[in-house]
């Protein structure tokens, strides 16, 4: 049996006030006297209380709660991207109620119908490909939405993101303009980031008169993983000199399956990842990748939601945060 929590009233009974007081104190403490202040602090400590927020989230009161979609908790992208938030977030007192989808449009749209359930204050996504049940509940709650991760497709409200397309047409290109003439293309989980990023880096190969070749798995990245793409695009494309992955984890698998082959890097095969992780910058050669500013971009999206539910004009609607190319030594 779940043990009784104390209430309201055995906080206002061991403070000597009245129940409204504590309410006042744990609302906003600057309505009660500094005096009091410690009293009631003391007490909610020493009883161990737990404010219980359903009669706010009932009343259609501000839950002061932000709803995050995420889809992998085990992708450093994320982990960043939520740091971002919830740095601001937890400045300015609102709680992240923050659940997973793997990828999944339709288990995006359970887990959304939970959160949405709880009265969240806002909403923040990870991509823009939703069923159509997922619009219309958003549309029905009425309530601030940023998505992250794009800042080119359309969104449902506000987006905070960077240019995808772009930043893989401007890698293949650095690339190839390093004399490399068979570029493969390493994508996973087929999401529409991985998508759009070979659509960018088949922009690029035509664009040099060459052809564009990709090795494709739905298959969450690793680096095991990354070596058995590679070991799959030297069989399919013999004349392969170069791979360009979705992330970097692919890469630096690929980049153990070369030192195992003995091949050397760039020499033999040169790799190219994407979103710049410290274990890309370390390894020798250093990763080219593309940087991408994953904390920055969770940050910028969190104030623009808070200053909607401030009631202040969010302009314009889609925020580019831009990327950086970062050459490394494996190109």
């Amino acid at each position: 049996m779940k043990k009784k929590r104390p209430v309201l009233q055995d906080v206002a009974d061991r403070v000597g006030v009245t129940k409204m007081t504590v309410s006042r104190y744990l609302r906003n403490p600057d309505q009660v006297s500094a005096a009091l202040r410690q009293k009631i602090a003391v007490a909610l400590d020493e009883l161990g209380y737990i404010p219980n927020r359903a009669p706010d989230i009932l009343s259609n009161a501000t839950s002061r709660a932000i709803g995050v979609l995420l889809p992998s908790l085990t992708n450093q992208v994320f982990a960043e991207v939520l740091r971002g938030i919830e740095s601001v977030t937890d400045a300015h007192n609102y709680q992240t109620m923050l659940a997973h989808y793997g990828y999944l449009p339709e288990r995006e749209e359970e887990r959304l119908t939970s959160l949405l359930s709880y009265n969240i204050d806002g909403l923040i996504l990870s991509e823009r490909t939703h069923t159509a049940r997922t619009r219309k509940m958003i549309e029905v709650a009425g309530i601030p939405v940023v998505e992250l991760m794009d800042c080119v497709s359309p969104c449902i409200d506000m987006a905070v993101g960077f240019d995808n397309h772009q930043a893989a047409r401007q890698m293949t290109q650095r690339i190839i303009a390093q004399g490399y003439r068979h570029v493969v293309y390493l994508g996973a989980r087929l999401d529409e980031r991985t998508l759009i990023k070979q659509q960018g880096y088949e922009q690029a190969m035509r664009e040099a008169g060459l052809q564009p070749c990709s090795i494709m798995t739905n298959r969450a990245s690793s680096y095991s993983g990354g070596g058995e793409m590679l070991r799959q695009a030297q069989r399919d494309y013999p004349q392969i000199d170069s791979v360009f992955c979705t992330n970097d984890d692919l890469a630096i698998g690929a980049a153990f399956e070369c030192q195992r082959q003995g091949l050397s890097i760039p020499q033999d095969m040169a790799i190219a990842g994407f979103h710049g992780h410290d274990i890309g910058q370390v390894m020798m050669p250093k990763l080219a990748s593309v940087l991408t500013p994953r904390e920055t971009m969770g940050q910028i999206g969190a104030e623009r939601l808070l200053a909607r539910l401030r009631g202040e004009t969010v302009s314009p609607s889609m925020v580019d945060v831009g990327f950086t190319i970062i050459p490394g030594g494996s190109i």
